[in-house]
C-alpha cells in the first residue's frame, strides 16, 4: 500500500512582498535625489526628506516581517534580515548627517543590493 505525504507549500505573505518592494524602490529613488543632490538647488530637501521615507520602508519591512513570523505562522529569518537592514539605515541616517560620504554612497549601494535580493528571494 502506498502512503502519501502531505506536502505542504510554503505560506505566501504578500504584505512582506509588498514591504520589501517599497524599502527597495525608497532606495532607489534616494540614489535617484543623491544625483539630484548634486545637481539641483532642491536635491538637499529632496534627499532628506527621501532619508526619512525610507526609514520608515525599513520600518515598516520590520512590522511586516513581525506579523508574518508571529501571529502569520512564517519563518524568523526575515525578522532578522529586516532587522539588519534598520540597523543599516539608522547608520545611513548618522553617516549622512555626519557628512561621510566615502561611506554612506558605497552603504547605500550595498543596501539597494541587498533589497533587491531580499525582493527577489520572496
Amino acid at each position: 500500500m502506498a502512503t502519501t505525504q502531505a506536502t505542504t507549500a510554503p505560506r505566501t505573505f504578500p504584505y512582506l512582498r509588498a514591504a520589501i518592494a517599497l524599502q527597495t524602490l525608497t532606495i532607489l529613488l534616494q540614489a535617484v535625489s543623491a544625483g539630484l543632490l548634486l545637481a539641483t538647488s532642491y536635491g538637499e530637501t529632496l534627499h532628506g526628506v527621501g532619508a526619512r521615507v525610507m526609514y520608515g520602508a525599513s520600518m515598516l519591512y520590520l512590522l511586516a516581517a513581525v506579523l508574518a513570523w508571529k501571529p502569520g505562522g512564517g519563518p524568523v529569518r526575515p525578522v532578522w534580515e529586516s532587522s539588519g537592514f534598520l540597523a543599516l539605515a539608522s547608520a545611513q541616517v548618522v553617516l549622512g548627517i555626519a557628512h561621510v560620504p566615502a561611506v554612506h554612497l558605497p552603504l547605500g549601494v550595498l543596501m539597494f543590493g541587498l533589497s533587491l535580493l531580499a525582493l527577489a528571494r520572496r
